[in-house]
């Protein structure tokens, strides 16, 4: 073995480990989870709060229909109808379902129907439940309109 040289792996270069692995950045499986995550969050905060939309929407439909009612009678009926099926659904039963004459319309004033308190809101109790009183029909739509919207 005339020109192989005895020492070969002298040659060779020192052995070494590879770098350890550090914990950023973080590998793209992460990455997709974290995303998941976020958007998951942001759909289920969407999803709870779009009921009230869809409520909300549907009875200001129906209160703009409404606007076209003829008789004032048939109007206060509808309109009291409507804030209460709306209250029921949107804040439930219990702290609705009992409420009657001034503390009713203190509620729906409370919430926003701020139109409806006072003489317009006990004319409008009245007319609906068959007594007699003023037709401010212009003030019984704008409180439920504004109950309906929550505005203070």
């Amino acid at each position: 073995m005339g020109g192989v040289k005895t020492d070969w792996l002298k040659q060779l270069a020192a052995p070494h480990a590879p770098a350890p692995i550090g914990w950023w950045p973080v590998a793209p499986g992460w990455w997709v989870l974290g995303i998941l995550v976020i958007v998951g969050f942001g759909i289920a905060v969407y999803w709870r709060t779009r009921p009230h939309a869809r409520l909300r929407r549907a009875a200001l439909r129906e209160l703009t229909r409404l606007e076209t009612q003829g008789d004032n009678r048939l109007l206060a009926r509808s309109v009291e109808s409507l804030l209460r099926r709306y209250a029921v659904a949107r804040f439930g039963r219990e702290p609705v379902a009992h409420l009657s004459g001034a503390a009713w319309i203190a509620f729906v004033a409370a919430h926003g129907g701020s139109g409806l308190a006072g003489a317009s809101g006990a004319s409008l109790l009245s007319m609906a439940f068959g007594g007699s009183g003023s037709a401010d029909r212009a003030r019984w739509l704008s409180g439920a309109r504004g109950f309906v919207k929550g505005r203070a």
